[in-house]
């Protein structure tokens, strides 16, 4: 039996309002970096740095021009590991590792997105393009990390990335998610591609304010069939979203 979780109480002056659309939802999915937590956390630009630092000192390359070959790679590859893994057959573990060490003192535990998932009837699952480890890491420190079932890193797809189809169906198969019960949060809108076509409902997580250390293009609201929802704040989404849902017994 799915034991039902009443839905955490609006914040002062919140209003609930209920998002349809979710009653056939049994499996959550959620992106790890800039979904889970917020932008002004500035994790993602120390993993941004540390990925330019990498290639600088693998290719003897200025900071310039490491940053430009890693957006290149990026945007050929779909993330810079894979354009390393290609063109240099470099260790995507030690890579992994060094890009991830990062400082987590500016993250801050969100009670309200805890008791948010831990309110979703059903299974909760992370499917990140970076490792288990660093999941783990800022999982741990966000509080939330208990109300996971499992995490699906790089590793686990075979280092192959969101958004290639063989990662969603190899996450798929290895987990037993039927997709037209699921539904996948994301922040960047070409990882919610895929998904929708497996028959997913999808949710792109925005920031609240542009962040200056992403791609502008990458912060957008997208108007698409493949985007069902848009949100720019997660946990307030999940509790009015839940304000919709059926008691399940």
């Amino acid at each position: 039996m799915t034991q039902a979780f009443p839905p955490p109480a609006p914040g002062p002056g919140a209003t609930v309002q209920a998002v349809p659309g979710f009653d056939h939802v049994d499996t959550w999915i959620f992106d790890l970096d800039n979904t889970l937590y917020p932008s002004h956390a500035r994790l993602w630009p120390q993993v941004d740095e540390r990925i330019t630092l990498f290639l600088a000192d693998l290719l003897g390359l200025d900071q310039m021009s490491a940053r430009a070959l890693q957006k290149y790679y990026y945007t050929r590859y779909g993330t810079t590991l894979k354009g390393l893994m290609d063109e240099h057959a470099i260790d995507a573990h030690e890579f992994l590792d060094f890009v991830h060490s990062i400082d987590l003192s500016l993250l801050d535990p969100d009670p309200e997105l805890g008791m948010a998932i831990e309110a979703l009837p059903g299974r909760k699952l992370i499917l990140t393009n970076g490792s288990r480890q660093h999941a783990m890491n800022v999982a741990g420190k966000l509080g939330i990390l208990d109300h996971f079932e499992e995490i699906f890193d790089i590793v686990a797809a075979d280092l192959v990335p969101k958004p290639e189809a063989r990662t969603y169906e190899r996450f798929l198969d290895k987990h037993g998610v039927d997709p037209a019960n699921a539904a996948m949060f994301e922040d960047l809108a070409k990882n919610l591609v895929v998904p929708s076509a497996l028959g997913m409902t999808t949710v792109l997580v925005l920031p609240r304010h542009v962040d200056p250390f992403r791609e502008t293009d990458e912060q957008s609201a997208v108007v698409a069939p493949y985007i069902h929802h848009t949100t720019t704040d997660l946990a307030r989404f999940l509790a009015d979203m839940q304000a919709a849902l059926p008691v399940r017994a």
